[in-house]
């Protein structure tokens, strides 16, 4: 009876059994079906951050939520694969992708418990889960998960699936991967590595915020020398190692920047570009951005900036301390730096100066002779007295270095600058500062602003003059002028900016010495619309032009990179280049997605053209160019422009640019080499001051970009081509004189506008003789 008992249930089981093996198999043939492709592997694209260079390869921006640095398995040390194999699967290479031993160790915890515990998972099956499966956590997600690692070990090497996991695995502190979270706690790569931080890494996977060494230390130096027990059973390292790794005090710490060199304007100018290019997906996409900023540019445009501002800064006085004190209990490391200028605390006043204190704990003492402002205060100590613009212990001050190295009080400029540079023969963007600091105001100026040029324009109302007739010895009267517009409530009446009146006048002096009334005669005599078009040539849009005459006097609107590209015409001989920022796109792999071609000139061809694939456009023809040149190299030899003679060249040429009441100063110029425009002023247009000038704001800001721009660079000449004559004139007239009349001077022409008749000798006035005419009558 019991037997046929037992024979009855043994039946029953078997066929509950293979009805249950049945089931599982339909019900797994199923579940295949909807797993993914595990081919996706072979070409798996890791999403890397956008990075960002300068020309000269120096990392200046990168952009993206992960940080990840994808490695091979052959440039992973075999003790920190060891170490991972230690913390998360120790039986990685016997094991078809799932461990049965794990699984039913964690399933029989699970039962006991009620919780899940580590275990279950190998390294295959992380690989299945990251890489092909969704984050939900399901039990018919942990089947697919086993069902994907099955077929994945079928199909990849061990060492393909734990190189995919290295490269994947999440590490905390937004580092994907091995390599990534070697430079986010170590700033190492990972062939620097020493144990005790292979064993700390190998421990982040299991849970990276309780693990980080940076936020947990506690918890993660726990983990840490669990792994490294683990690896001594496991008999990856030796008794001695293991002692000296868990006595070794941990040294993560949050690391500094991998910018290699600050240039936040370039950066985010090109990460705009790529975003606009690609999406979002420029953020993950793993794209290496080549600019066509060189870093030495870019350092002396920044410092250019930054000095023109204090220098002008520092003529109008202390504006007083920021009201903040040092509490003794504060950090150091909280003190700022913006631009050149860094926060320091007065320690104490003495004869020799201020002795401060910096963030990193040293002193530097600001001496007295280093303290331009105009307001000083006396303050008397028990033993003598010093001079103190009301400064005194635990104050918080700006300070910055000078060139000579010495240390001075200072303060954040309120005025801002802006300065733009380009090549003339590509239009390659060589320097861009849009502000005094990004991280103070990332408005870009040099590229985004709309300010007046002021007189910075007239030169193209001077060219559009010479393509009419006019030469450099064209004489315009500078006389008062009114203007009646039925749009204004009164009559405009514009004036020189001395307030003088020179009469009549050849252009070249009016040009030099930057003459309105004359550039106002000029346009009307030239016409508004020729003018408007002869501009637009040069890269201006219509919009940015008034077609009013307050156009002579620069009223239409540009940011300094527009106006240096519009120089470069007159730099390159005559050809409209499109400024350009980024040189080249490489993708993850350092396959070229895209390069630069731009318009370009010839600069050793006759023509400018010859032998270049992608000519410019000529704007303006080769005599007018040269005539151009003569009349702006001028403004630096004899006018408005004097002081950049410091830099001891013949080639420099350019225009200043000061707009009413002083809102804006510029200075933009140009050698055969390089076109570059600078810009002061402030954001609300408020008067810059009485004599702010853009010969004495604006043109030292060029001229110390330009001392390193133009190092080792040599002089060119400037000269005449064919169809340019000289005469020596009367400059009262421009009419011929003999070159032995020593009231004359020379002056270019083109052949068909050079003076063909002699300057008339100026007739003396009748003047009425009383006694001559008696003698004459009686």
């Amino acid at each position: 009876m019991i037997r046929t008992l037992f024979n009855w249930l043994f039946f029953i089981f078997l066929i509950g059994f293979g009805g249950f093996s049945v089931a599982c198999y339909f019900f797994i043939v199923e579940l295949s079906k909807e797993l993914p492709d595990i081919g996706k592997l072979e070409h798996v694209q890791y999403q890397t951050p956008l990075s960002i260079f300068t020309r000269d390869n120096l990392l200046i921006g990168q952009y993206g939520e992960k940080k990840r640095i994808p490695v091979t398995i052959d440039e992973i040390p075999r003790l920190q694969i060891q170490a991972f194999l230690a913390a998360e699967d120790e039986r990685f290479y016997s094991h078809p992708g799932v461990d049965y031993k794990g699984l039913l160790r964690a399933a029989n915890q699970l039962l006991l418990t009620g919780k899940k515990t580590q275990g279950g998972s190998t390294i295959t099956m992380q690989v299945a889960r990251n890489f092909l499966l969704s984050k939900e956590k399901t039990f018919l997600r942990k089947l697919k998960e086993i069902l994907l690692a099955i077929q994945i070990e079928q199909r990849y090497s061990k060492a393909q699936i734990l190189e995919l996991y290295l490269n994947k695995i999440y590490m905390g502190q937004r580092a994907y991967g091995l390599a990534a979270a070697a430079q986010t706690y170590y700033g190492k790569n990972l062939d620097a590595l020493k144990l005790h931080q292979q064993a700390m890494i190998a421990g982040l996977p299991k849970a990276p915020s309780v693990y980080n060494p940076i936020v947990n230390a506690e918890r993660a130096l726990e983990r840490r020398n669990y792994v490294l027990r683990r690896m001594l059973t496991l008999k990856f390292i030796l008794p001695s190692e293991y002692q000296q790794a868990v006595n070794t005090r941990d040294d993560a710490k949050t690391q500094p920047s991998n910018i290699e060199f600050n240039a936040p304007f370039v950066a985010e100018m090109a990460r705009q570009e790529l975003v606009d290019r690609y999406g979002e997906e420029a953020y993950t996409l793993g794209l290496r951005v080549y600019t066509t900023v060189p870093s030495r540019l870019q350092f002396a445009s920044d410092r250019a900036v930054q000095s023109a501002l204090h220098e002008y800064d520092e003529r109008h006085g202390y504006r007083g301390l920021p009201h903040k004190k040092f509490n003794g209990n504060s950090d150091l490391q909280t003190l700022k730096v913006l631009g050149d200028c860094r926060q320091a605390v007065v320690a104490n006043l003495t004869p020799a100066g201020i002795m401060t204190t910096v963030s990193d704990g040293s002193s530097i003492l600001i001496s007295w002779n280093n303290i331009p402002w105009r307001s000083l205060q006396i303050h008397s100590s028990n033993t003598h007295t010093v001079r103190s613009p009301t400064i005194a212990a635990n104050d918080i001050v700006w300070i910055r270095q000078l060139a000579d190295q010495n240390w001075s009080l200072s303060q954040i400029p309120e005025a801002e600058g802006a300065f733009a540079a380009v090549n003339p023969y590509t239009g390659a963007i060589l320097a861009v500062t849009g502000s005094y600091d990004f991280y103070l105001s990332s408005f870009n100026r040099a590229t985004q602003s709309k300010r007046q040029p002021g007189s910075g324009f007239k030169p193209f109302i001077y060219t559009a003059a010479l393509e009419k007739g006019f030469t450099p010895a064209s004489i315009i009267n500078d006389a008062p002028i009114v203007i009646e517009d039925p749009s204004l409530k009164n009559d405009w009446r514009p004036e020189n900016y001395t307030r003088k009146f020179l009469g009549p006048t050849a252009l070249r002096t009016a040009l030099r010495k930057s003459i309105n009334l004359v550039s106002i005669r000029l346009l009307q005599d030239v016409g508004i619309p020729n003018a408007l078009e002869t501009a637009m040539r040069f890269g201006f849009s219509r919009e940015q032009l008034p077609a009013t005459l307050s156009l002579a006097l620069g009223s239409g609107y540009a940011p300094p990179l527009r106006m240096a590209a519009a120089y470069a015409v007159f730099a390159n001989g005559g050809y409209l280049v499109k400024p350009y920022l980024i040189e080249r796109i490489e993708d993850h792999t350092g396959a070229v997605l895209y390069k630069a071609n731009p318009q370009t000139v010839c600069r050793e061809c006759p023509d400018g053209l010859q032998s270049e694939p992608n000519p410019a456009p000529r704007v303006i023809s080769v005599q007018t160019h040269f005539l151009m040149n003569s009349l702006l190299r001028d403004v630096v030899e004899r006018g408005t422009a004097t002081l950049a003679k410091q830099l001891e060249r013949t080639d420099l040429a350019g225009k200043t640019g000061t707009t009413n009441d002083q809102r804006d100063a510029w200075f933009n110029g140009f050698t055969p080499d390089i076109a570059a425009s600078a810009w002061i002023g402030f954001d609300n247009s408020q008067p810059l001051g009485k004599g702010e000038t853009g010969g004495k704001v604006a043109l030292p800001m060029w001229i110390e970009f330009m001392k390193t721009a133009l190092k080792d660079i040599p002089e060119k000449p400037l000269v005449a081509p064919e169809g340019i004559v000289q005469a020596y004139i009367n400059p009262s007239d421009g009419l011929l004189l003999d070159p032995s009349n020593k009231d004359g001077l020379w002056e270019y022409f083109t052949t068909e506008t050079a003076p063909q008749r002699y300057s008339q000798p100026k007739q003396p006035e009748f003047e009425f003789d009383e006694e001559w005419l008696k003698e004459s009558l009686f």
